[in-house]
This record gives C-alpha cells, sequence and structure tokens, in this order.
C-alpha cells in the first residue's frame, strides 16, 4: 500500500490513522488550510477522508486528477457532488453503520423527555417551584410511532422501540424492507396513524423542505416531532407554527436549517431569526448541536468503519 497517499482534513479518532499507517497507506493531515489551498496539492493524493469541513464540488474534483476515493466519517455524503464524483470513477464511502446506534438512543431520550416534559421539570424544580400538574406527562404505551426513512438510522430507533408497547410503521421510497421491528406504509397513511413523527432521511433534493405546512397539516392528529437528520429537511418557520397551534405537541430538534454544511456552527453571528428565537424559548422543544450520532463510542466506531471500507477496497 507504500503508493496509496490519503489526506485527512478533519481530525478523526487517531485509530484511524494508526491503522491506515499500519496498513502501509501514506497519511497527511491538513486540518487548517482553505479550500483553495487543499485544492491546490490535491492532485498529489489518492484518497481523501473528511468529515465536513467544505464542500467537495465539481471545481474541487477537476484539481484532484488521481483521487480513487472519498470517505466521509459520518452517515451523509451531501458534502460531496456524489454524481461527478462517480462520473470520475471515485469510490465513495460512508459510514452510517458507525453512528447508527448513537443517533437511535438518542432520539429515544429526545422523545421520552419531550413527552414527559423533563426539561421542563428539571427547570422548574432548580427554581423552587414544586408543580406536578403542570408537568404531567405522557406515555408512549399505546402509541403509533412513524419513521420516515428506514435505513440505518431509522432501523436502529425502530430496535429501540421493541421495549415499548408501541405500533412502529415507517414511510421508505424503498420497497420491501419492512422487518420484526416496523411496518411499511404508505406515507397518507403514516400520516394518518402517527401520534409520533421521526426523521431518518438524509438531505436531497427531494427531501430538502419535506416537512412544511401542508405535510404537517396532513396529519389527522396532534403529533411529537423528533428530527435526528438534517435541518433543512424542514421549514423552521412552519415548524414553529404548529406548535404555536399545538399541532405538534412537542418537538426534539438534534439539527437545524441555520446550521453551516460544516455542522460545527450555527450560521447565526448576531441577530437570530424569529422562529429560532421562540425555539429557544418554547418549553416544549428540546434542542441539541447536531450530537446524536457523537458519542464516545460513536467516535470510535464511525473511525473503525472508514478503516475497515478503505482496506477492503485495496484488498
Amino acid at each position: 500500500m507504500t503508493n496509496i497517499k490519503i489526506l485527512h482534513i478533519d481530525s478523526n479518532h487517531p485509530l484511524l490513522l494508526e491503522q491506515l499507517e499500519s496498513a502501509g497507506f501514506q497519511n497527511d493531515t491538513d486540518f487548517s488550510s482553505t479550500k483553495e489551498e487543499v485544492g491546490a496539492k490535491i492532485h498529489n493524493y489518492h484518497g481523501i477522508v473528511i468529515r465536513s469541513r467544505f464542500k467537495i464540488d465539481k471545481t474541487f474534483l477537476d484539481k484532484a486528477t488521481n483521487l480513487q476515493f472519498i470517505a466521509r466519517v459520518g452517515a451523509g455524503l451531501e458534502s460531496i457532488d456524489c454524481d461527478y464524483a462517480q462520473q470520475k470513477g471515485v469510490h465513495l464511502i460512508a459510514a452510517p453503520e458507525g453512528n447508527r446506534n448513537a443517533v437511535g438512543e438518542h432520539a429515544l431520550g429526545m422523545l421520552l423527555s419531550i413527552m414527559n416534559k423533563l426539561n421542563r421539570a428539571d427547570r422548574l424544580v432548580r427554581e423552587g417551584k414544586w408543580i406536578r400538574e403542570g408537568n404531567r406527562g405522557f406515555e408512549l404505551e399505546g402509541k403509533t410511532v412513524g419513521l420516515i426513512g428506514y435505513g440505518n438510522m431509522g432501523k436502529s430507533f425502530a430496535k429501540k422501540l421493541r421495549g415499548f408497547d408501541v405500533e412502529v410503521i415507517f414511510h421508505d421510497l424503498i420497497a420491501g424492507i419492512g422487518d420484526e421491528n416496523g411496518r411499511q406504509v404508505s406515507l397518507s397513511e403514516l400520516q394518518h396513524k402517527a401520534d409520533v413523527l421521526s426523521l431518518h432521511v438524509p438531505w436531497t433534493p427531494e427531501t430538502d423542505k419535506m416537512v412544511n405546512a401542508s405535510f404537517i397539516n396532513a396529519f389527522a392528529k396532534p403529533f411529537w416531532f423528533i428530527n435526528t437528520s438534517r435541518g433543512n429537511n424542514v421549514v423552521t418557520a412552519d415548524l414553529v407554527e404548529s406548535l404555536k397551534s399545538e399541532k405538534i405537541l412537542g418537538a426534539g430538534l438534534d439539527v437545524l436549517e441555520y446550521e453551516k454544511l460544516s455542522f460545527e456552527n450555527l450560521f447565526i453571528d448576531t441577530e437570530k431569526p424569529e422562529p429560532f428565537e421562540y425555539l429557544l424559548q418554547a418549553e416544549n422543544v428540546i434542542l441539541t448541536p447536531h450530537i446524536a450520532g457523537w458519542t464516545v463510542e460513536s467516535h470510535t466506531k464511525l473511525a473503525q468503519t472508514i478503516v475497515d471500507k478503505i482496506t477492503q477496497k485495496y484488498e
């Protein structure tokens, strides 16, 4: 493997570099150069390992004349022009297996928290207010949990729900993927039956702004909403209006449409959009900074998955 050179442009678990070096790959790191600076030298490399520091677009790929693979240490590939990369014969690697358990557990934690008003109750007790009736929660038992997307993340969440007396249904564009943990249904059936909606889809042209006013209003019942997928799949202003009208009973949001592509920061520097201000104040909303798949364990598993897939490519 001494002739395969890999550039790592984001920091990851040390095992990734250690194991690739042990396998004979040549590894360079550059965590600070601009996209243009990296682009000026990318022709020297056969592989690139990224998280989401910048977009791998046509201009960048045209400079990567010797590139054989792009490996993203994460689940999605939306920061890469996948079609153009594949046209150029570049192999694409992702690692949804590495953080699917973490995402499933995080989604379950958010759901239980918003249904039982745990964040509100905790805050009030800390303020010296012992309010029981105002913090009466809801049980999952007997509810119907609807998932949009039944890949690695959706299946992980469905598996976690097996310990509860709930019906799990899901809608996915790929037919015939139901299993013992979830029953595949049409979107209209899901919208008719669901008490809970959880998103587990990538950000694509088809899912962009998917959860909007008309989508929400098509649900027959008020519902709890969980999003651990991508912020741009939701129109935040429409979500807020639905929270105000109680069409959505509560929301657990690990992702926001205001995030930068790198997921490391929000777009917001000073003045916050009005819908975001509402989310910050809402007692029936839980916000986390894109950490559903960001556990101690997934940090290791993501890196190991990437190592395994790169080495398998060159076996």
